[in-house]
């Protein structure tokens, strides 16, 4: 099995440790490398090659998005290396400005861990994972930008661009799912079957099953596994 080599840059002594110990204690998982600063780090990711650096965004010498900029150079930087975003800030500025700066994901610090495993997964595939508590921000920018936005810079962010319009569409119906959906969906993911949902949730068996072909139409899923996957992975279901 082909590991994926991930490196950590966070300021924070517990949280590192606690991200790194975590991990380590995956096969599909290699840490190669940590740091607690933008210098170090810099130096570490230069030196390590990692599949996925996981940046925090406030690093006390240098923000994260500064050293994410630095690291997906075209010129200076690491080539092929992803960029996961880890941080407490959930505003628009810093969300925009980390995936302008070439971020290919951007998680919260109080993500789950098998949450974290699934955004790392996510990323190493060459997809963008996006946390639920952030994600209509960039569905929003996507939303006024996919019609009439022209970059002023190649820093500016196009979600269009970024993710293509596809992805972007996915990306907007998942995050359209009503509660019962949601409901259903957390139920399919921990292994219901039709008739389970219906007693569960006091509906019929016809109700479910017109949810449930909801789900895979909202989510682009072709079957109910391919739909619990999505979620796992996306963040829709902790």
């Amino acid at each position: 099995m082909n590991r994926i080599c991930v490196a950590l840059i966070e300021d924070d002594d517990l949280t590192r440790v606690g991200i790194r110990t975590a991990l380590q204690q995956r096969e599909e998982i290699e840490v190669v490398g940590e740091a607690a600063n933008a210098t170090e780090g810099r130096q570490m990711l230069t030196r390590t090659c990692p599949d996925i650096a996981i940046i925090d965004i406030g690093l006390p010498d240098k923000d994260g998005i500064e050293l994410t900029k630095e690291v997906k150079s075209s010129r200076k930087g690491i080539p092929g290396i992803k960029v996961l975003i880890l941080t407490l800030w959930d505003n628009k500025e810093s969300v925009l400005a980390a995936f302008a700066a070439g971020a290919d994901s951007y998680c919260m610090k109080n993500i789950h861990f098998e949450n974290l495993l699934g955004a790392l997964r996510f990323t190493h595939n060459g997809d963008s994972w996006i946390d639920p508590a952030i994600a209509r921000i960039v569905l929003q920018q996507a939303q006024q930008t996919s019609s009439k936005y022209k970059p002023n810079t190649e820093n500016d962010f196009n979600p269009t661009k970024t993710y293509g319009p596809g992805k972007i569409d996915n990306i907007i119906n998942a995050y359209t799912l009503t509660e019962r959906e949601l409901e259903v969906l957390h139920l399919i993911v921990e292994g219901c079957s039709n008739a389970v949902i219906a007693k569960k949730l006091y509906i019929t068996v016809g109700t479910v099953k017109t949810h449930v072909r909801n789900i895979l139409n909202k989510l682009c899923a072709d079957d109910r596994t391919q739909a619990a996957v999505h979620a796992l992975r996306s963040g829709l279901v902790g």
